[in-house]
């Protein structure tokens, strides 16, 4: 069952069918007038959410910020379409709906023709009209007891996630220029003289006397040569981490002040 003190919990907050599907946000919420209980809430439905549709709180539940309805989305989508910014319900409009959905029938049906005067809009920042006619959630005063309540507005700051900015990883070529140093070596022609001995005597008399002759000796020498391969190096990636920061967060918030006055004097009470 749905209370004044879940009123703040629903407006704003999804609704969902019998079935756990998505109807829309609740815009919304509508009191009795004769005993100030929630009666009626709207919800944005069609195409992107333009328009708003009446279903009854009659057996509606609400948890984890969520209203669930005992209607299929089809059955709250095709309802008598209402003027939701008129404020109120007429007893007309009221009947429509409840033989729609098919609840206040029999003595219901009865109670809300001869008793119910019209239905009172409440929204989300404490606009509300409660059953004596007067602003506010007050329910104390001359028809009621003898103590009256003070209310005030809070304020209830969240937090919503959205996007902030890209990061992007761009790999290209580019080119530069590397120096190495390579040990490279060569081959020098030396001349030898040995003199004639015992020893090499016969090979220097095996040729003729006098004659003209000419050796060659081939000269071999190293060359730096130069190859590319391509080798993996690292693997690069992106990541994200959480960094918190503190924002300061200002709004306008009201509150309701009491002031006595006895005996001609007048004493405020301010909080």
């Amino acid at each position: 069952m749905i209370t004044q003190q879940d009123i703040t919990s629903i407006i704003g907050s999804n609704a969902v069918d019998a079935d756990g599907d998505k109807l829309g946000k609740v815009g919304q919420v509508y009191l009795d007038d004769q005993t100030g209980s929630p009666e009626w809430a709207t919800v944005s439905t069609g195409m992107f959410g333009t328009s708003e549709t009446f279903v009854p709180l009659t057996d509606a539940t609400v948890a984890d910020g969520t209203l669930r309805v005992p209607y299929q989305k089809s059955k709250v989508k095709d309802a008598p379409r209402v003027d939701a910014d008129q404020g109120h319900l007429s007893p007309e409009e009221e009947t429509e709906l409840y033989r729609y959905y098919g609840v206040g029938v029999g003595t219901e049906t009865a109670r809300v023709d001869t008793t119910r005067t019209d239905t009172t809009r409440t929204d989300t920042v404490g606009t509300d009209a409660n059953r004596h006619g007067t602003v506010g959630h007050d329910t104390s005063g001359p028809t009621t007891d003898d103590a009256m309540t003070r209310s005030e507005e809070q304020i209830r700051v969240g937090t919503q996630q959205v996007e902030a900015g890209r990061a992007r990883l761009r790999k290209y070529v580019v080119t530069e220029d590397v120096t190495t140093t390579v040990p490279v070596s060569h081959e020098e022609v030396r001349l030898e003289r040995e003199p004639i001995t015992d020893a090499n005597r016969d090979e220097a008399l095996a040729g003729p006397a006098i004659s003209e002759e000419e050796h060659e000796v081939v000269l071999h020498a190293e060359r730096p040569v130069v190859a590319k391969e391509t080798v993996p190096v690292e693997r690069v990636r992106l990541d994200t981490e959480t960094v918190t920061e503190q924002e300061t967060v200002t709004d306008t918030v009201r509150k309701e002040q009491i002031e006595s006055d006895v005996d001609g004097v007048r004493d405020t009470d301010r909080r």
